[in-house]
């Protein structure tokens, strides 16, 4: 894919990006398919798949109890438990406020590791990675927030998550159109990079475009986009309209470059495809 070769414009070290159809195949790659990059916050799908297995083989419950008072493993995966971003410290009541959380998910990690006695790093591993053949995706137990935002992937092995996610083979298709539906709607916040969104729309571990302005996506994407991106310089988004997912990795942080710069790029990709 032409479009792709814009990366070669951008202010990074190193990129690797992938387009996958819902097909699984791949319509277009750029860059080094296998080499490691740190995923920051598009660990946070992982963590989520990770998990809903453990909802679909009955070790937990989507509204099982789980954080501060009132929450729920549901609220967790959604950033309304309340949860501060970086402390386990509730500043709000659960269900009232999207707060945008990576404590929320490293508590939810401790209720899966809790419900099926394996640490998560390795639940995950054995949930996700190793079914989707994801040989080089890990999380890094060390990080501040491993299960928020301390994975490692590369290109190649996000291309497998993304088909996965167009077309579940892990997961029931039921689970992954709830996981990618607004769960509790019409609640505003913050997204991070991108300031106050009314409403801020999330998921069950996804981020989801729907009319959101600005956004790292593009103008171009469909309201049902979802996906996540990273602080690290990363993203992942599946477009159910256009029939296809976007993974970018790179070694430079988030900032005014990506900001100017994505949106275009996945305004490119979109536009191949449809020609296509």
């Amino acid at each position: 894919m032409e479009s792709l070769r814009l990366i070669e414009q951008w202010p990074v070290t190193t990129a690797a990006a992938v387009v996958v159809r819902k097909d699984g195949s791949v319509a277009g790659s750029h860059g080094p398919q296998r080499h490691p990059f740190k995923l920051a916050s598009v660990t946070k799908p992982l963590t989520a798949y990770a998990t809903l297995v453990a909802v679909e083989e009955g070790a937990l419950e989507l509204d099982d109890p789980a954080g501060p008072e009132g929450s729920t493993v549901r609220h967790l995966l959604a950033h309304t438990s309340g949860l501060a971003f970086d402390e386990q410290k509730p500043m709000a009541a659960p269900g009232n406020r999207r707060l945008y959380s990576n404590a929320g998910f490293d508590v939810l990690a401790e209720a899966v590791s809790k419900a099926t006695g394996m640490p998560f790093p390795q639940y995950a591993a054995e949930a996700v990675f190793a079914p989707l053949g994801m040989t080089d995706t890990w999380l890094d137990a060390s990080s501040k927030s491993p299960a928020g935002a301390g994975g490692v992937s590369t290109a190649a092995d996000l291309a497998r998550f993304a088909a996965e996610l167009q077309a579940p083979r892990v997961l029931h298709a039921d689970t992954v159109a709830e996981a990618t539906t607004v769960a509790f709607p019409g609640l505003n916040g913050v997204l991070p990079g991108y300031g106050h969104q009314k409403p801020n729309d999330w998921g069950l571990g996804f981020d989801i475009r729907d009319h959101k302005s600005p956004h790292w996506t593009g103008l171009t994407s469909s309201p049902a986009t979802f996906g996540h991106f990273g602080q690290s310089g990363t993203f992942l988004w599946v477009d159910p309209v256009a029939g296809a997912a976007c993974v970018v990795l790179t070694d430079r942080d988030f900032g005014q470059w990506a900001a100017e710069l994505w949106t275009p790029f996945t305004d490119a990709v979109l536009a191949e495809l449809t020609r296509s």
